[in-house]
């Protein structure tokens, strides 16, 4: 392993789905490292992607169509996170002998010791000498990018009045549901605080987004005064961060929630229909800690201290390699 000192000349590969959550995840810690990565995309192919980690028997057989090549030679740094690459994580450290260092974000659901250090929320219930929790998922947001941002595109946004609101929407997944009844609603909410507060509103969707939802939302905004990222060109969303007085974020993505959370602006959860544990309980700790609140229509100010999670989590690690072997 490169020693810690010389860090940001290590190989570092990030390994991931091709999932924005996960992949930001990743980029996080690494750029939180100094180091800079190479991005790894994983499919894996059939029966693989329908077996848990523990029969994956020839892990790089796994690796299917669309997906970057895995050989050596091996890096010094893996970061990972999904279930498609727990075996995989597994399978490099032993191809590079033990001298790659393995940083397995979210619980693998396999022995803990097959990493060097695995990442996981509180609300996961792994535990572990070689565990790190944190209070949400591990993001790129960082002061410098935020200022980079607000810089960029604040010309750009100018026009729009204050407060400045900016509405981080995610869509359907498995324990939530998002749909055209939903985004009217919001709609609705969102022109009455353009009414009541003179608020300016910017949308930014994710992949998720039900396109008839959006159209939904957009029909309700207020005209002059709101702007969607039609999902041309580079993507606004560190800028909305950057440049709102109010963020509202959908509960159903514990990235977005966290990433507005290292903000320190007040963080208004959207609820959707469904839900599950572990989303319910992120979002309970969060709010219990004074950090985010339920929406219900009004705008109210609140301070607290930025989730600083990644941070954390980089010293950790380098923590961990001036004590490892070389």
């Amino acid at each position: 392993m490169t020693p810690p000192a010389a860090l940001g000349e290590a190989r570092c590969w990030v390994l991931s789905e091709d999932k924005a959550g996960m992949v930001n995840q990743c980029l996080g810690l690494a750029e939180a490292l100094g180091v800079e990565p190479v991005r790894k995309i994983v499919h894996a192919r059939a029966p693989w992607r329908h077996l848990p980690p523990q029969l994956w028997f020839r892990p790089f057989a796994a690796v299917g169509p669309g997906s970057d090549p895995l050989r050596s030679p091996w890096p010094d740094l893996l970061i990972a996170t999904g279930r498609a690459t727990v075996a995989l994580s597994i399978a490099i450290r032993h191809a590079g002998g033990g001298r790659t260092f393995t940083v397995q974000i979210q619980d693998p659901r396999v022995a803990l010791g097959r990493f060097d250090l695995v990442v996981v929320p509180e609300h996961d219930r792994c535990r572990g000498d070689n565990v790190v929790v944190t209070r949400g998922a591990l993001h790129r947001i960082t002061r410098t990018r935020l200022d980079a941002e607000a810089a960029r595109l604040g010309p750009v946004l100018a026009h729009l009045p204050r407060p400045l609101v900016a509405v981080l929407l995610g869509g359907s997944n498995r324990y939530y549901r998002f749909g055209p009844a939903d985004a009217a609603r919001l709609g609705d909410q969102l022109a009455a605080l353009h009414r009541e507060h003179g608020a300016g509103v910017v949308v930014t969707p994710s992949r998720r987004t039900d396109p008839q939802a959006l159209r939904e939302l957009a029909a309700r905004l207020p005209p002059g005064a709101s702007v969607i990222w039609d999902g041309s060109g580079e993507n606004p969303y560190f800028a909305y961060l950057a440049l709102a007085d109010y963020l509202l974020v959908t509960c159903d993505s514990v990235s977005m929630v966290s990433e507005a959370a290292a903000t320190g602006r007040p963080v208004y959860v959207l609820g959707l229909r469904g839900g599950g544990h572990k989303f319910r309980t992120f979002h309970r700790n969060l709010e219990r800690a004074g950090i985010t609140r339920p929406f219900h229509g009004r705008l109210e100010h609140w301070e607290y201290a930025p989730l600083a999670d990644t941070a954390s989590v980089a010293a950790e690690v380098m923590r961990r390699l001036r004590s490892r072997p070389l």
